[in-house]
């Protein structure tokens, strides 16, 4: 039995666009109900959430009856951590704060089990090949990891076309946080000079045959999918929340 296929990759290449959200609340009973919901895609924060590899497993196992692919973002590109969220069933990883094609190859090659790459061999008895379940899981898992690195500062702009040389990478995600801040707009990513580097991003990344990712909370999201962005996150489930939990106590309290 080969590895399981990789519909959000597959989708990516095929040049659909899918809409995500961004699961910050690190619980496996969130992360299930927001899988009902019909995003084609969720992350799992592991950057700025309080997620561990083992709430990351269980978010994982929450999600696995769900029509949205789930995305694994590590907080940072370490060879060890990416073992460890692949061994624990993701298929897709994020990495934030890709800033050189160097870095880019280390990340394909952190993806790719040995010849080619040098991640550990240690899945047969993990999540990620059903505990053995999967008998070819080492021969065929390396077509359906799908790797999405993060362009987020102007170190990573500078180096872009560098990291989109790099064979293996599936996917550049643009921060347009960490970006405007990066050029001295904190707090403003609408500022016209960020807004002309994210859309110059985008139709570089589509031009090189890379899918164009993007956060997108606001009201520029027919303007980024227009520049090229064919995976979005739309939403993050912590402002679901609260934003609900505010208007309605606004609607209430003290009436």
């Amino acid at each position: 039995m080969p590895a399981p296929i990789n519909t959000f990759k597959r989708d990516l290449a095929g040049g659909k666009t899918q809409f995500g959200c961004w699961l910050s609340l690190a619980d496996a009973a969130a992360a299930e109900m927001v899988g009902t919901a019909g995003f084609d895609w969720l992350v799992i924060d592991g950057e700025h959430a309080p997620n561990d590899i083992r709430s990351i497993r269980d978010q994982l196992s929450a999600l696995q009856g769900s029509n949205s692919h789930s995305v694994v973002r590590v907080p940072v590109g370490e060879t060890w951590l990416i073992k460890q969220v692949l061994d624990a069933g993701a298929q897709t990883v994020l990495v934030p704060m890709v800033e050189s094609g160097e870095q880019a190859r280390e990340l394909v090659r952190a993806c790719t089990y040995p010849p080619n790459g040098v991640r550990g061999v240690g899945a047969t008895s993990a999540r990620a090949s059903r505990f053995g379940a999967i008998g070819d899981y080492l021969t065929t898992a390396d077509d359906q990891i799908c790797l999405l690195v993060q362009v987020e500062n102007r170190a990573g702009i500078a180096a872009l076309d560098d990291i989109l040389a790099v064979e293996g990478i599936d996917g550049v995600f643009i921060g347009p946080a960490d970006l405007s801040s990066d050029m001295g707009f904190a707090g403003n990513p609408d500022a016209p000079e960020v807004q002309a580097t994210i859309r110059d991003a985008l139709g570089r990344i589509s031009a090189a045959g890379k899918a164009p990712g993007i956060m997108s909370l606001g009201d520029k999201t027919t303007t980024y999918q227009k520049a090229g962005a064919r995976f979005m996150a739309v939403a993050i489930d912590v402002l679901l929340l609260v934003g609900a939990a505010r208007d309605t106590a606004a609607k209430w309290v003290g009436s």
